[in-house]
């Protein structure tokens, strides 16, 4: 599976997010999302890769949300929209603890994605907030 996939996957499972409160229900519902894609062929290594990634990002959302908070003015992650917030969550996890995603990548990445799931302006919009963050 090609990292662009691998990340579309794991924005799928951080959207769960903000429906869940209690964390060990997020983390079942992780659990069965990853069970559907192995279930749809997916390697199996991508499956693990995929979890990993969205339990590391679930484990730093307080984290992530308030350096959010603290960089962006005017916008706060409660006004967001939820796709917007996943996807700026998404890249800001991948820019501040996975060494692996080089900053722009992440943005571009994320950007990218917007396109596909978000509103006409949510593109313009995460682009926005990520060049905020990266400063």
């Amino acid at each position: 599976m090609k990292r662009r996939q691998l990340r579309e996957e794991v924005f799928k499972i951080l959207f769960l997010a903000d429906f869940y409160e209690d964390r060990d229900e997020l983390i079942k519902q992780c659990d069965i999302a990853t069970d559907n894609l192995a279930e749809e062929g997916i390697a199996d290594e991508d499956v693990s890769a995929i979890q990993t990634k969205a339990i590391a990002a679930f484990e730093k959302l307080d984290e992530i949300d308030n350096f959010i908070n603290e960089k962006v003015e005017g916008w706060k992650t409660t006004r967001m929209g939820k796709v917007d917030l996943t996807l700026i969550r998404l890249a800001c996890y991948e820019i501040q603890y996975d060494e692996d995603v080089p900053m722009g990548v992440a943005i571009n990445e994320a950007v990218e994605l917007a396109k596909l799931y978000g509103t006409d302006d949510s593109q313009s919009f995460v682009n926005g907030v990520l060049s905020k963050l990266a400063n």
